[in-house]
């Protein structure tokens, strides 16, 4: 249902003249603003975990409307709320409103006409929300499903049904037909069979079922619903697997994501993945396309007969990791990046590049596929196709550009924009607007839009849900340089406490991203994991090392963690302290150290290198690597940071593990874990909490349940988790509360 609150942003309007006997009023309050800014309130942790991030944009076809993916947290119903938002520029400044708010609701996607909106949600039906007790806080929803709702509001209505998610799904190119995929639907009688014979069995792999893709007349959804509205799923429709009138048209022995069709409709692209969702194949995660005969959506059991199963062509045949799929405007390229992996032979980490496929090429090796301005030596993290080339928002040390490139061989150029970090690119090839997230170290997250791409620099704000943080004393940061021992420049930010920027002799806090291809920047985070702001705002100087093995210095910089998976980094690391404690920047009796992921590996490993630490907080890091290799759901990557499996570099699993070197350890530890997190296994945290305890060094371990290896379930947990950590680095960090 929409909200009909409605928010409009402050409008642009041009210099208004103002009394002379009044200018001396406003000098005067202008000089107090000065002294009230000075005088800002700091950050609390109720504020700073109230923070709304932007998960979606998608500008529309006309270029006046964008939709926007909220997440926020929902302390009430312990859940993080995702919601859509519709900004419209109606020629009077815009004005944004809610347009959904089941808190269920993910990736909008315009209709190429602009007339819908499709998303996926895990919304409960109307019987559901009415069988909910009060006291019930459970609230798990459906399976993911498709609506549609209208940008002038309404209520949304479901085109999708039945037992099985969709995975992905997208529009026809005339906006008349929805391609979406889910699991291989089962009759009535083949699941009846199952339960019978394996009850509540796990069969681990020989169980799993690949995908099917399928075509749906949006037309024909729609008059199903609008015969009978209101009329609750029948008990056989809510068994079945099966949309009615959705027609099969291809299927796949691996899950099917990121569906994307041509501009012209002739043809779909997708990615494939491990059914589990497990990263232990490279040939499991390629790129496939697949030619659309006319007619393919048909509604009646003749035209399905004419139209068989489409058989996919296979694009991509490498040892890497494709993600983000998009066709290019000449309807034969497709567009990708890599998650981890090389294109074009053995398997090696790179940073996330820019390639197309030609798609008139199919089951060749390196053939047909291209990377994009080579020359660069950053990551491209976002990107979005224009109407001339490619719209990318690239790394370079601490900062994240805006760029821009028409063709394969060219340069990226860097467009005209603010310092800071651009993410979330949208675009439509019927206009030269822009839509994107932005945010930097003082300046919160938002989204914008920008009249074109060479004017990125004047794009106003259409959203304004982080306000608060405006109003707030934020830390400021620079970056911070520093030599290995092996001569290699290394690069990290300083974070300084509010009102205490470049103080010396501050209390410092090494805060170690994870990844380990990841790194921090000029930036705005504030959740759990990215938290760097209210340990500033507690006293801390924040230091976070861009270590050998992070992004935007190039492949070599992030190759050279292999294969020493920690104590390479870990050097850097301990050579950036000991350089902030000489330049008198850091104060030594106060140092502490942590981080979650990699940056949990990172500390469990450097509290076994040094004892100068006085206070460490970790989550979700490894102790050691055979455990890990074997319960890790991206274990080929594993095995390339330590140099083979654990049978084939037995040494090195032992050498570059912290467990073995457990007894080193004086820093008192606070540790925390998901209890079903298998990216880096609950038992990881679980040894070293043992390991502490048998030494008597002072610890505390928090399982967070039902939380994997992100804490995005409840968001009292992470919440809970910072406020603890910051506990724990007063208590033995030496930092006064209130610094």
């Amino acid at each position: 249902m929409t909200n009909p609150s409605l928010y409009k942003p402050c409008s642009h309007q041009g210099p208004m003249k103002i009394p002379k006997h009044l200018l001396w009023l406003f000098a005067f309050l202008g000089l107090a603003s000065l002294v009230f800014a000075d005088n800002k309130p700091k950050l609390t942790l109720d504020e700073f975990f109230n923070a709304v991030s932007y998960s979606s944009v998608a500008l529309s076809p006309d270029g006046n409307s964008v939709v926007i993916e909220t997440d926020r947290a929902d302390w009430d119903q312990q859940i993080f709320r995702t919601d859509l938002w519709l900004y419209h520029d109606d020629g009077k400044g815009g004005s944004l409103i809610q347009l959904t708010q089941s808190g269920h609701d993910v990736d909008p996607k315009w209709s190429p006409d602009g007339r819908w909106i499709a998303f996926l949600s895990e919304r409960k039906s109307s019987s559901e929300k009415d069988s909910d007790s009060a006291d019930d806080k459970d609230d798990k929803g459906e399976t993911s499903q498709i609506y549609l709702i209208s940008p002038s509001g309404g209520e949304a209505i479901p085109l999708t049904q039945g037992q099985e998610e969709v995975h992905t799904f997208s529009w026809s190119a005339d906006s008349h037909t929805i391609y979406f995929a889910t699991r291989n639907p089962w009759t009535k009688s083949q699941k009846d069979e199952y339960k019978k014979q394996w009850k509540d069995v796990v069969q681990y792999r020989t169980a799993e079922r690949g995908d099917t893709i399928f075509a749906l007349k949006v037309a024909t959804a729609l008059s199903r619903h609008d015969a009978a509205p209101a009329k609750e799923a029948s008990d056989a429709d809510k068994e079945s697997d099966l949309t009615p009138n959705a027609r099969p048209i291809a299927t796949s022995p691996l899950r099917v994501d990121g569906l994307v069709t041509s501009p012209d409709g002739s043809k779909l692209a997708f990615v494939t993945t491990a059914v589990n969702q497990r990263q232990e194949k490279y040939e499991d995660i390629e790129l496939y396309s697949i030619d659309l005969a006319p007619g393919v959506a048909g509604d009646s059991p003749a035209t399905a007969d004419k139209n068989p199963l489409v058989q996919p062509h296979q694009l991509t045949h490498n040892q890497a990791a494709e993600v983000r799929p998009r066709w290019a405007n000449d309807n034969r390229h497709l567009f990708f990046t890599v998650e981890v992996g090389d294109v074009a032979g053995p398997y090696r980490d790179l940073q996330p590049h820019l390639y197309w496929v030609d798609t008139a090429k199919p089951d060749s090796n390196t053939n047909g596929v291209e990377q994009w301005s080579k020359d660069f030596i950053g990551p491209v993290d976002h990107y979005a196709v224009t109407a001339d080339g490619v719209l990318a928002a690239a790394r370079l040390g601490t900062e994240v550009a805006a760029y821009s490139v028409t063709k394969p061989g060219q340069s990226l150029r860097k467009l005209s924009g603010w310092d800071g970090t651009y993410e979330t690119l949208s675009t439509t090839t019927h206009s030269p607007r822009i839509a994107f997230v932005y945010s930097s170290l003082q300046k919160a997250t938002e989204v914008y839009l920008a009249e074109s791409a060479d004017k990125l620099d004047q794009a106003r704000p259409i959203t304004s849900l982080n306000h608060l943080f405006a109003e707030r004393e934020l830390p400021q940061g620079k970056p911070y340089r520093w030599k290995a021992d092996d001569g290699t420049m290394v690069e990290g930010m300083l974070i300084y406490p509010p009102g205490k920027f470049e103080v010396k002799h501050l209390p410092m806090f090494t805060f170690i991203h994870g990844g380990p291809a990841d790194a921090d920047g000029n930036h705005f985070a504030a959740d759990w994991y990215q938290w760097s702001a209210l340990a500033a705002t507690n006293g801390w100087l924040v230091f976070e090392p861009n270590y050998r093995g992070s992004s935007g210095y190039g492949d070599k910089f992030l190759a050279q963690i292999v294969p020493q998976i920690v104590s390479r980094p870990g050097k850097d690391i301990l050579e950036g302290v000991e350089a902030l404690v000489k330049d008198g920047i850091a104060e030594p009796e106060h140092l502490a150290v942590g981080g979650y992921s990699y940056g949990g590996y990172m500390t469990n490993w450097l509290i076994t290198q040094t004892t100068r630490f006085k206070a460490a907080v970790t989550g979700a890091g490894a102790v050691e690597h055979v455990g890990n290799w074997g319960n890790d759901d991206t274990t080929f990557d594993d095995a390339y940071f330590l140099g083979g499996r654990p049978w084939e570099a037995q040494q090195r699993y032992h050498d570059e593990a912290a467990i073995f070197q457990i007894d080193k350890v004086k820093t008192p530890t606070h540790m925390v874990g998901g209890a079903n997190d298998i990216r880096v296994a609950v038992l990881e945290d679980y040894l070293l909490e043992h390991a502490l305890y048998s030494l008597g060094v002072p610890n505390k371990l928090l399982i967070f349940p039902g939380e994997g290896h992100p804490l995005g379930k409840n968001p009292w947990h992470g919440k809970i988790k910072v406020r603890e950590e910051l506990k724990w680095l007063q208590k033995y960090g030496g930092v006064p509360t209130g610094n």
